[in-house]
């Protein structure tokens, strides 16, 4: 590999991520509705995506400047 990335998930958050797969899963496999997230799990989503974009060397706005 070229380079691993690591990001450290509360178990909330873990859990969130793993309900969002999975059911995005069922979703297109069987075409199963997709059960909204609350607000508290679109927050910590939110983060999980802004932790992997800067992992991944991204800015998540143009005005990013919170990135070495």
């Amino acid at each position: 590999m070229e380079r691993d990335i690591v990001l450290r998930l509360d178990r909330a958050t873990a859990e969130d991520l793993y309900a969002v797969l999975y059911e995005l899963g069922e979703h297109v496999a069987a075409g199963a509705p997709v059960t909204p997230m609350t607000a508290e799990e679109a927050e910590r989503l939110g983060h999980v995506l802004q932790d992997l974009d800067h992992s991944l060397g991204r800015k998540c706005n143009p005005y990013c400047d919170h990135l070495e």
